[in-house]
């Protein structure tokens, strides 16, 4: 659910970043009566006017955010509009009465949309999934500027400021150093001492006949070896096996337990020895 703020149409040039720019920075900025006043105006009345005055007169803070996002390889239009996002959310929340300016207030929203944004296109693989990881993403980044590469400990150092793990650290280095390789060989990359694309050696067998008929055969046999094993069961403990795990609705221990007048505790004891012996017989 997109919590920013439906705002009137915009006025501002589409399509050409410089010229964005430029009528983003000739926007007049606001004085802190002016924002106190629109910041009210919005929350007691809903004005969306109001709303879009405090939006488009912080667009150039947006724009200098993104721009310290240029190392990440993303459009840096794209980083704007995600900071847009965030700031329109900071004006939907902003509260003049706080004692703080909308700038000091949407820094954290602008940079959570951005960063946000960042995780989700960096990699065609996600490197950051937990929160201990998306922590460090950002942070290791800088980090590694500084160091170049890492002693077991600078990996310390990073841990204990971060409060992570070190192999946590050392895990998102990896990730940092690797690169997204493409699948199928590039035109322009075809010489023989390029690295081969893994199209040429990552196939699918599925489709082999050989593999399929392969497959078909040890499927035959592994369902021929589980049928003697069950044979080598008694009755009891055969059709407790079979309605458990092997037919296409499987009963629950208290059915079994009701059906042969003992406890579910006992239907238990008696499944796990059965599959135990299936196992020996089958030499899984």
């Amino acid at each position: 659910m997109n919590t920013a703020l439906q705002l009137p149409a915009t006025t501002l040039p589409v399509g050409n970043l410089a010229a964005y720019r430029q009528a983003a920075f000739s926007l007049p900025m606001l004085s802190a009566e002016k924002e106190r006043e629109l910041a009210e105006r919005y929350r007691n009345e809903r004005d969306l006017d109001a709303a879009w005055e405090l939006v488009t007169a912080h667009l150039r803070f947006v724009i200098r955010i993104a721009r310290g996002y240029d190392g990440y390889g993303l459009a840096q239009a794209d980083l704007i509009q995600e900071g847009n996002i965030g700031l329109m959310k900071a004006v939907k929340r902003f509260d003049p009465d706080v004692g703080v300016r909308l700038v000091s207030f949407a820094v954290h929203w602008v940079r959570a949309e951005i960063h946000e944004f960042i995780l989700r296109n960096w990699r065609i693989v996600k490197v950051a999934t937990t929160k201990a990881q998306r922590k460090l993403f950002f942070n290791l980044r800088s980090s590694r500027k500084r160091l170049g590469w890492m002693s077991q400990a600078e990996v310390a150092d990073i841990a204990a400021d971060l409060g992570v793990e070190p192999r946590v650290v050392m895990e998102m280095e990896q990730r940092l150093s690797a690169h997204d390789a493409s699948y199928d060989p590039l035109i322009e990359h075809d010489s023989e001492s390029e690295r081969p694309a893994p199209a040429g050696y990552l196939q699918d067998l599925r489709s082999e006949p050989a593999a399929q008929a392969e497959g078909d055969d040890w499927k035959a046999h592994c369902g021929a070896r589980l049928a003697d094993a069950l044979q080598a069961l008694d009755d009891r403990s055969r059709s407790i096996v079979s309605r458990r795990w092997l037919e296409e609705r499987r009963v629950t221990l208290q059915e079994l337990a009701d059906e042969y007048g003992v406890s579910a505790e006992r239907i238990r004891q008696i499944e796990k020895n059965a599959l135990g012996k299936l196992r020996r017989l089958i030499d899984i």
